[in-house]
């Protein structure tokens, strides 16, 4: 069995320009909450600032249908936005650090041993209340910033998030450049710390190869990644990172190794085709790119 995390409504929306209606945020979280996800990743408790699109994420979290069976997740940058999360009870929460000095300066202006000092009390709250909390490690294998980042320095902030109390490493190939070879890579790279079996990859397409990935890691061990429907999404602050791994690729390559995810793939596409035409209707109303 392999453990698909839905990331669409989160990941996928941040970085649209034209704000999505809640309503359909709503109808898209419940569409992918039906489909059968063991997870599904809503919306990020970050200043509307600098995340103007998911401002509205008490709003959504309030709205949602909740399911037996799917955790309601959301990325939390400090202890504010744990509070949001906690008030919206949310049953996991995420906190994200880069392996990459650069990517760390662009993203949130601060080194990652910063970063790391932020976290420890948001995780050590957050695991008091019960919470399970993944750490994102992005920038895994290439920085668009710094080049080539090594295992080892994946391996260093992984131990980190451990020692805080996190209960699940996700290592995110946030520009989308990754190979086979640099998956397997990595995988040996952080295996003491992180066995194949225990992490979650997120992968993004940009180069078309993430399902060779995909398979490379499912024959390493690897049984939890991350996707978003129709492949929405990207980081607003890695160029080149245009969009995710999407969720119905990911779900085709699993049944092609032979193994089962638990998700009607059908609704998944549903969903995913219906959120396009959304954000296509919201760039033709307002005369520009989304």
């Amino acid at each position: 069995m392999v453990r698909v995390t839905e990331v669409g409504p989160r990941d996928g929306l941040q970085n649209e320009r034209a704000t999505v209606p809640v309503v359909d945020k709503v109808a898209f979280v419940d569409a992918l909450v039906a489909a059968g996800f063991p997870e599904v990743e809503v919306t990020s408790f970050v200043s509307p600032k600098w995340v103007p699109q998911l401002a509205d994420a008490a709003e959504v979290m309030s709205r949602v249908k909740r399911r037996a069976g799917t955790l309601l997740s959301v990325l939390v940058p400090n202890e504010k936005g744990l509070e949001g999360a906690m008030a919206a009870k949310a049953d996991k929460v995420s906190v994200f650090v880069s392996a990459s000095e650069g990517f760390s300066q662009k993203n949130v202006n601060a080194s990652i041993g910063v970063c790391l000092q932020r976290l420890e009390p948001v995780v050590r709250q957050a695991r008091s209340a019960g919470l399970r909390v993944r750490g994102y490690v992005s920038c895994v294998v290439r920085c668009p910033f710094d080049g080539a980042v090594t295992p080892e320095a994946v391996r260093a902030v992984s131990e980190r998030l451990l020692a805080m109390g996190c209960t699940e490493i996700d290592l995110g190939d946030t520009i989308g450049v990754a190979q086979p070879e640099d998956i397997e890579r990595l995988l040996a790279g952080v295996a003491r710390t992180v066995a194949p079996g225990t992490v979650t990859l997120h992968l993004h397409d940009t180069r078309g190869m993430a399902a060779a990935c995909v398979e490379r890691a499912i024959a390493l061990g690897v049984r939890s990644f991350d996707s978003s429907a129709a492949g929405l999404g990207g980081c607003p602050y890695a160029p080149g990172a245009p969009g995710n791994l999407a969720t119905e690729t990911l779900l085709a390559t699993i049944e092609r190794c032979g193994l089962w995810h638990g998700v009607e793939a059908a609704a998944v596409a549903a969903a995913g085709a219906r959120m396009r035409q959304t954000l296509t209707r919201l760039q033709r109303d307002s005369g520009g790119n989304s």
